[in-house]
């Protein structure tokens, strides 16, 4: 039975060892340029991937759906979620909304997207995550969004203390040629891009990845076209009963590697702090208690 919460990519990517060749090139080409790929008719699908319109019917069963029309129905329920702006999102929940306080709304919302997502995340893509971030020899460098943008401000602000060569890349796209002119082969380039997806990351990140450099990606459960060039993709849900959607578990997964990467290299790390305290001190910025 399909789980309501699970996107076609999930299911696609779940049952993709239990697929013939012939499904495993549609799933393929399917996931390629996802979901787009898959909102042509069944004969198109089947030309574009190379195979016949009878594999394409068959596979889509074996993921669990009736026929390709419910198939098509899912892609294009999840292409509507991606695209709804805030006003759409509020009369969506507004509509639905029970008749009990936000706070307790909010929190079962936030609960589920929290588990959820730790389902979904494998410790594995974590600690290469943290590896990469913590790898001192690697430039550093964040950037997010209109709105994710202030998750890689707040991100960076902390790896800054922590570790050397560390750099924020401002929201204007303008700015981005004289930092991948300065990023090498092996550096690390972590990148917040959620639904509205913004085209002039998934091109920054596209050409960082040709030139070496590493991407790790916070996105949310529909997936930004970055993660195509993305080393790591952390894939959160962020669905909230509110116009706006919820940062609360990418939030708590950055400062989860915030500590992973702190604690793998500690007495460094407390050098640097100690350091940063003294200047704190000698420039005043901070009240001494009496």
């Amino acid at each position: 039975m399909l789980n309501a919460s699970n996107t076609v990519s999930d299911v696609i990517h779940a049952h993709f060892n239990g697929l013939t060749r012939a499904e495993r090139q549609l799933a393929e080409s399917l996931l390629e340029n996802y979901p787009v790929s898959g909102l042509g008719s069944i004969t198109t699908v089947a030309e574009n991937a190379g195979v016949s319109t009878p594999t394409v019917a068959r596979m889509v069963q074996k993921l669990g759906y009736k026929g390709y029309p419910e198939f098509q129905a899912h892609l294009h329920q999840e292409l509507e979620a991606t695209i709804s702006n805030p006003i759409a999102k509020h009369d969506r929940w507004a509509a639905n909304a029970p008749n009990r306080h936000i706070l307790n709304r909010f929190a079962e919302a936030v609960m589920s997207n929290l588990r959820d997502s730790l389902g979904e995340l494998k410790t594995a893509t974590f600690d290469e995550a943290a590896r990469l971030i913590g790898d001192r020899d690697r430039s550093l460098y964040f950037v997010g969004g209109r709105i994710t943008g202030a998750l890689a401000e707040y991100f960076f602000t902390h790896m800054q203390v922590i570790r050397p060569k560390t750099t924020l890349m401002s929201s204007n796209a303008s700015s981005w040629p004289q930092h991948v002119l300065n990023m090498q082969k092996g550096d690390v380039l972590v990148i917040f891009d959620i639904r509205r997806y913004e085209a002039d990351l998934t091109t920054l990140a596209e050409v960082a990845r040709a030139n070496g450099v590493e991407i790790i990606v916070f996105t949310d459960q529909w997936m930004s076209p970055v993660a195509q060039h993305a080393a790591n993709c952390f894939k959160l849900h962020i669905e909230a009963p509110s116009a706006w959607d919820s940062s609360v578990v990418t939030l708590f997964v950055v400062e989860a590697l915030i500590e992973a990467v702190q604690s793998s290299s500690w007495n460094e790390t407390r050098e640097r702090m100690n350091t940063l305290e003294g200047l704190f001190e000698q420039a005043r910025l901070f009240r001494k208690p009496r």
